[in-house]
């Protein structure tokens, strides 16, 4: 009985020690992720990222999302280099003369003109939305939305929000005899004009009016 016991014990010791070494903590993959904007380039079929005021530049690997044929087609024509607002897994590369790679998970913005490294209001931006035909943008931040629509000069306007489900927002103002409603899903969308690609859908309704267009997140927002 006494040689059973000592059995017993010695058989348990590896089940203990494999449940003092085991933490259980899943990976957050969104908070392991590195949020980056830059100037955007192809060379020899390998699509590059130099981040703003920074000399390093990682080489792209595409992820989920569908940035090496949005680069393409942007960069097919005409255009050297595309500004890019990218959030991603970064890590090491085999790859010559790269200073590490970024696994993109999202795609932000993606376009060939307008401001990109140079937009001095960036970082406190939460949301920026337009639209084409007629031109409509809605700029918003912690001080509230900024209106410019067909036929007006930029208007700020108080407004609240509303987290609705799956990622979808509604922005809502009523104020100076301006009703203004923005909706915003989370849904790669193509600019019409310029053919900027933005990680989400925007219809925004100014007084009943009904517009489309494209957001994506500022600076000041990182969801």
């Amino acid at each position: 009985m006494h040689i059973s016991r000592k059995l017993l014990v010695f058989t348990l010791l590896p089940l203990f020690a494999s449940c003092a070494v085991y933490t259980g903590k899943p990976v957050d993959v969104e908070k392991a992720q590195t949020r980056l904007q830059g100037e955007l380039t192809r060379e020899n079929g390998q699509l590059w990222l130099k981040p703003c005021e920074d000399p390093r530049r990682f080489a792209i690997t595409e992820g989920t999302t569908t940035i090496t044929q949005d680069a393409s087609e942007l960069l097919g024509d005409g255009h050297s280099a595309l500004f890019a607002d990218l959030r991603g897994l970064m890590g090491s590369t085999p790859i010559s003369g790269a200073d590490g790679a970024m696994q993109v998970g999202r795609v932000y913005r993606l376009q060939p003109e307008g401001h990109g490294c140079d937009d001095p209001n960036f970082k406190r931006t939460l949301v920026r939305a337009a639209g084409q035909e007629p031109f409509w943008s809605v700029t918003v931040s912690n001080q509230g939305m900024v209106l410019s629509g067909p036929d007006r000069e930029p208007l700020a306007l108080p407004y609240m929000e509303e987290q609705l489900p799956e990622g979808r927002i509604n922005l809502t103002s009523e104020a100076n005899g301006e009703r203004v409603e923005l909706w915003l899903a989370p849904q790669r969308c193509v600019d019409s004009m310029s053919g900027a690609v933005q990680h989400m859908s925007a219809q925004l309704r100014l007084n009943g009016k009904l517009m489309r267009g494209c957001a994506a997140f500022g600076g000041a927002r990182n969801d």
